[in-house]
């Protein structure tokens, strides 16, 4: 019932006079938020302010928790996602909700309908400077496909060999979001930002020698980009650029259809 189609369904009912205000009340009674044991409110009204719903962070929830919060989110939504899950704790999970979905290389354990089709127009290309970084453009990727988002991947197009990412221009001309994922220090962000016509999320990552100081190096390279047009999340924040990145599309959708209206 947090969908915006079900929900508007539901008021329909209610005008045609085939549900009544009684059931339609205990159908919302649980919209803003429901608790699940004493540990956990889930944030069922999420999905109607933001477009995004509720997902869960992985860390520091017992699999119980996460087994627990996963099956009162899935009665509300069709897509339930929890994230940073590492494969032992998938293997705890798995035989508690046997359709679990678990895509290892991004840590992120979904329920899901058998096939997501893209729903909103545009495609965000994420790119990856380095093998190593391609945890992090695999959290940023998953996500946005769970969200219903185009996704095109290019990985290992770092400035150690820029003749790799000079090659696949095309794929840069041709998205419609950049999301560009590195370690190091930090550098490519600005080099597709000054190639590319439209937004680049940077997302520096914790790969690197001890001067990377964990992320840091990267993160203020980008902070510090000589490009315009480049913003930056947090560190190995995948995830965050991919909701970032569909938030951006949807505003173009929501101006376009604005426009044909006016």
């Amino acid at each position: 019932m947090t969908q915006p189609e079900a929900l508007r369904s539901l008021l329909e009912a209610v005008a045609n006079g085939k549900v009544t205000p009684d059931k339609a009340l205990d159908s919302l009674k649980d919209l803003a938020y429901e608790p699940v044991g004493e540990f956990a409110k889930i944030d069922n009204h999420r999905h109607l302010r933001t477009g995004f719903p509720e997902v869960i962070w992985g860390p520091g929830k017992t699999p119980e928790q996460i087994v627990q919060i996963m099956e009162v989110m899935r009665q509300r939504n069709p897509v339930v996602m929890a994230t940073r899950i590492e494969p032992s704790v998938y293997t705890l999970l798995q035989p508690k909700i046997r359709d679990l979905r678990y895509y290892e290389l991004a840590r992120i354990c979904a329920i899901t309908p058998p096939t997501i089709e893209p729903r909103f127009a545009g495609t965000i290309s994420i790119l990856s400077a380095g093998t190593a970084d391609l945890p992090v453009a695999e959290e940023a990727a998953v996500t946005a496909e769970l969200s219903g988002f185009r996704v095109q991947r290019l990985w290992d197009v770092g400035v150690a060999g820029i003749h790799r990412l000079l090659s696949n221009r095309h794929l840069i001309e041709s998205a419609s979001v950049l999301i560009v994922v590195a370690g190091m220090e930090g550098a490519l962000p600005s080099v597709v930002a000054g190639l590319a016509n439209c937004p680049v999320i940077a997302v520096p990552t914790s790969v690197g020698y001890g001067a990377s100081f964990g992320g840091l190096a990267p993160l203020l390279t980008m902070l510090n980009s000589c490009a315009a047009g480049v913003g930056v999340v947090n560190i190995d924040n995948g995830f965050g650029a991919a909701v970032l990145a569909g938030q951006i599309l949807r505003t173009a959708e929501k101006l376009r259809l604005a426009s044909l209206e006016s």
